[in-house]
């Protein structure tokens, strides 16, 4: 006959499985996370692509909204092309919000290449306001106007953010 089992010798036996199976688990989660942060340092890209606007086009106004087509030259300085799927831009003239946008195009900007993508935004009525009064208290003219760009080229792992200032000239 075998003798009773004690009350440390169960614990014992019991808790030996799940010793062995939470340091595998953490092992695994380990290794994981070193593959992971490796996986994402090998896809994260190398010098950020520049992006200008090079031109601004009338669209078929809405409402009380302007429509206009921002065109955006995107230089990619990498040695791998930029891929991108969709693409959103906010633009600020004069140091306020004037526009935003996006579109769903896809494509591709070639290594050390560039593209020109044409971009709708809107202009609400109110932000169209603010600008003609920024330009009635004479400090700002129709000449050359400062903008700020922000954006995003959608891709894969949330694509790639830019910004871009210069001076633009609205059209006639």
């Amino acid at each position: 006959m075998h003798a009773p089992v004690t009350a440390v010798e169960l614990q014992r036996v019991t808790r030996a499985p799940v010793r062995q199976a939470r340091r595998g688990l953490i092992a695994a989660l380990g290794l994981a996370a070193a593959l992971g942060l490796g996986g994402c340092a090998a896809l994260a890209p190398g010098d950020p692509p520049r992006v200008n606007v090079v031109g601004l086009e009338r669209l078929p106004s809405e409402g009380f909204e302007l429509r206009m087509a921002v065109k955006l030259r995107v230089q990619n300085p990498g040695p791998l092309p930029l891929s991108y799927d969709g693409v959103s831009i906010e633009l600020d003239v004069n140091g306020r919000p004037l526009a935003s946008g996006v579109a769903s195009d896809k494509g591709e900007v070639p290594r050390y290449g560039e593209a020109v993508l044409s971009i709708p935004v809107s202009v609400s009525a109110t932000a169209a306001l603010r600008q003609l009064l920024s330009l009635a208290d004479g400090k700002t003219t129709l000449g050359e106007m400062p903008y700020a760009l922000r954006g995003r080229l959608g891709g894969l792992l949330g694509g790639t953010r830019f910004v871009s200032e210069g001076s633009l000239r609205l059209p006639d």
